[in-house]
């Protein structure tokens, strides 16, 4: 069953990571206008905000999941494919609607997925397999560009859409054979009551809640190292697409050290590799502000990648520990929403920082990383005056996932 889901949630998540690449090539291609191809990027990832907790309140619901996973993916794709159909024909507002339709649907690619584990493993096999789902995280954004980028070089934008759509409907019959979840004890409320529920589990309990904000803080940063990196690129080596050479270095790293992670564990609490992890990001990233040659760049860029491989591990492992079961599924997808839109907040702040200095745009994503360690620090005091905050089945944590490490309950 593993490999099922494995198998289906790598086809998902590399179809995801090559919609907005393909679509951003296939709009300028088709059109001409940058412009468009932009917007129609920005409309797809935007509403993701918005759809992450509705898609986590329906995955919550039903005692099928795989079946809602199946019918997002099929829309997702569905969506992409009239965007590529009406490009040229279609006014683009329209177009743009669509991607944002779309878009809406992101989060399950992702984090849908991830909230299913626990059906798929039972709970002694749960740290293995989360580093591993981890793990096709960092195979999709380290094959999902590189994927768009040979298509289009030999077969032009539209050919890499439609291998994005392709993918996504491989991943149909793994999402079609998840489990039944167990029928909810309690009876669901309204939608509206149900995402609030999902927001209180997120904020109430302090290692979900320091473990989010801690994340979302990291991801702004993120992105000043992925903008930064074409013009850092430039700078040390005459030319930008040395800076996609670093990122996919970065890539690379964080997915061995995945591997390393899937197979030898950790000694450390996940909250403690969480914290760890972010540091090596911000460390990297320092070193490739610093770099006076592109062998020092790469260095950065290694480094940056042993941070983001297992910090994702860890936040994905605090997470399944953490929620409530009946509101599982709001967790991920929601925590995954966040993240995106952390990702493009720190975005609109890189553009013109790498403009004016690649290595200001870094040296600031590596003050960020600093930031998201002391707010980690800061949501992990006590607060005074008040009962010490707990988990479990019934509380703002804990589900059947409380699957922390087995080599001795250190998570706390």
């Amino acid at each position: 069953m593993l490999t099922r889901y494995m198998i289906g949630a790598l086809a998902s998540r590399t179809g995801d990571e090559m919609s907005g690449p393909a679509l951003l090539v296939a709009g300028v291609a088709v059109t001409g206008s940058p412009v468009l191809a932009s917007a129609l990027l920005a409309g797809l990832t935007a509403s993701a905000a918005v759809g992450g907790p509705l898609l986590g309140v329906l995955l919550d619901r039903t005692r099928r999941p795989g079946r809602v996973l199946g019918w997002c993916l099929a829309g997702y794709g569905a969506g992409l494919l009239v965007v590529l159909a009406g490009l040229g024909r279609v006014p683009d507002a329209v177009l743009i609607g669509v991607a944002v339709l779309t878009g809406l649907l992101g989060p399950s690619l992702n984090g849908g997925w991830t909230a299913q584990l626990p059906l798929v493993v039972e709970a002694g096999r749960l740290p293995r397999a989360n580093a591993l789902d981890a793990m096709s995280y960092n195979v999709a954004g380290l094959a999902g560009p590189a994927i768009v980028a040979l298509i289009a070089t030999v077969a032009g934008g539209e050919a890499a859409v439609a291998a994005s759509v392709a993918l996504l409907a491989a991943a149909l019959p793994g999402a079609w054979a998840l489990p039944r979840r167990p029928p909810r004890r309690e009876r669901a409320g309204a939608v509206a009551a149900e995402i609030a529920a999902g927001f209180r589990a997120i904020a109430g309990g302090r290692a979900l809640r320091r473990a989010t904000v801690t994340s979302m803080i990291s991801m702004a940063g993120v992105a000043l190292l992925v903008v930064a990196a074409p013009m850092l690129g430039l700078r040390l080596a005459g030319d930008a697409g040395y800076g996609a050479l670093l990122l996919a270095v970065t890539a690379g790293a964080a997915l061995m050290a995945n591997a390393v992670v899937a197979r030898a564990g950790m000694a450390w609490s996940r909250d403690t590799m969480l914290v760890v992890s972010t540091l090596l990001i911000g460390v990297g990233t320092l070193v490739a502000a610093v770099a006076g040659s592109f062998a020092v760049a790469v260095a950065g860029a290694v480094t940056a990648g042993v941070g983001q491989g297992p910090q994702l591990t860890a936040l994905l492992a605090v997470r399944h520990r953490e929620a409530p079961e009946r509101v599982r599924s709001q967790v991920f997808t929601t925590g995954a929403s966040l993240k995106i839109t952390s990702f493009a907040a720190g975005s609109v702040v890189a553009g013109p920082l790498a403009a004016r200095s690649p290595a200001l745009a870094l040296a600031v994503g590596a003050a960020v990383q600093l930031l998201a360690v002391a707010a980690y620090g800061l949501l992990s005091l006590p607060r005074t005056g008040r009962a010490p905050e707990t988990g479990g089945p019934s509380g703002t944590g804990g589900g059947a996932a409380r699957e922390g490490d087995q080599a001795g309950r250190v998570e706390r």
